[in-house]
Parts: C-alpha cells; structure tokens; sequence
C-alpha cells in the first residue's frame, strides 16, 4: 500500500506558515512576549507587554524601542543592550500574543469588518472568522488586496469555491500578512432572488420600471 503523503504536505505547509508568522511577524502595540535571560530570572519576564507608543519595559536595561521589530531583531537588541551589564548573555524572545496586526474582510460576508490576527491566518480562516460567506457572496470570485514592497498596492484573485471543495493545493489557501484586505464580491442572480424573495417580485419588477424612467 502507497504512502499517505497528503496529509503529511498539508501538516509541513501549516507548520511553515507558523513558523514564517513568528519569524517575519513585526511587532506594535499590544503584543505580548515571553524575554528569557538563562541563569538570570530576575531579568527575564514571562509576559510582558508592548506599549501604544511601541516600547517595551525591560527592568534593566530600561524602556526599548520596539516597534517594527521581529523577534529575532529584539532578542539581537537585547543580547547586545545586556551584554554591558551581564558577561555573555543568552536571551530569547518568544511571541505569546499577536495584537497589533489586522486584516480586513469586506464584502458579501456575513460579519464584516476587521479582525485582529493572535496567530497565523489564512485568507479561508478570516473569511471563517468573519462568520462565513453571506447568501450572495461568490466564494468563487475572492480578491486579497496587500501593499507590495514598494508601497504600490497589488490585487490577487482567489477561487475559495476550490478550496473549500478541496480542489486546491495547500498554497492556493493564501497566508495573510497584517494589513491585507479580502474582498468577498457577489453573485448578482442571487442578489435578484434575495430581493424578489424578500419583496415580492411584483413589487421588485414595478421598482425597475421607476427606476428607467
């Protein structure tokens, strides 16, 4: 009998979309780490909290600049800051909470708005978050909008009726980087019988003919 490997894929692609959150993952306000000194507890603290205006409270080396920073560029920071007060310091930096990043998802969704991402998050698990595909949604015609490098703004267009379906490779199944927006259009026949079953079609036929004139 054939190995599985599809779920082995899917478990190895999830696990590389944890692992490249947490190590491209910028941080601002509200986001919660873990600083550990080894052998220095009274310098390490287990939850610790970055301030509105970006700065993080360390008790020995005082407050730092931290926002826009990733983990690995903190833990740098602070081997380099405790290095004047300690002899070889081994920090690490963990991220407990992710609060300051945030997507928006508009459109034919059942709650639209925006949503804070805590953790790694697919464009399939926002929409989820958001309570779903509305009646006249097209989970077919899906559009992420993302600022590029270069400030530009650039639209991709996803096929959520693929991957719900299961059709759709594990990398269709986009990661969403903060400050990303996901657009859910309609689907126009279903809008008219939403509106007919609502108001009537009589009604609905007798609106279209004001309208024309």
């Amino acid at each position: 009998m054939p190995p599985v490997t599809g779920a082995t894929d899917d478990s190895q692609a999830y696990e590389l979309l944890y692992e490249n959150f947490h190590r491209t993952y910028r941080l601002g306000p509200g986001d919660e780490v873990a600083v550990r000194v080894r052998m220095q507890p009274d310098y390490s603290m287990e939850r610790a909290r970055v301030s509105p205006d970006g700065r993080l409270f360390h008790p020995l080396t005082g407050d730092l600049a931290v926002g826009g920073l990733t983990v690995d560029q903190l833990t740098k920071r602070l081997t380099q800051d405790l290095s004047r007060y300690i002899r070889n310091p081994e920090v690490s930096v963990h991220l407990l909470e992710a609060k300051s990043a945030k997507v928006g998802v508009l459109g034919e969704i059942l709650r639209p708005g925006i949503l804070v991402m805590n953790e790694p998050m697919t464009v399939l698990n926002a929409i989820t978050q958001a309570g779903g595909f509305a009646r006249t949604g097209k989970s077919s015609k899906v559009t992420l909008v993302r600022q590029a490098q270069t400030g530009r703004m650039q639209s991709l267009s996803i096929n959520e009726k693929r991957i719900l379906a299961g059709k759709a490779d594990v990398e269709e199944n986009l990661p969403l980087q903060p400050g990303d927006t996901i657009i859910v259009h309609g689907n126009m026949l279903k809008k008219l019988e939403y509106v007919t079953a609502s108001v009537g079609f009589t009604q609905f036929l007798t609106f279209l003919t004001l309208t024309r004139r």
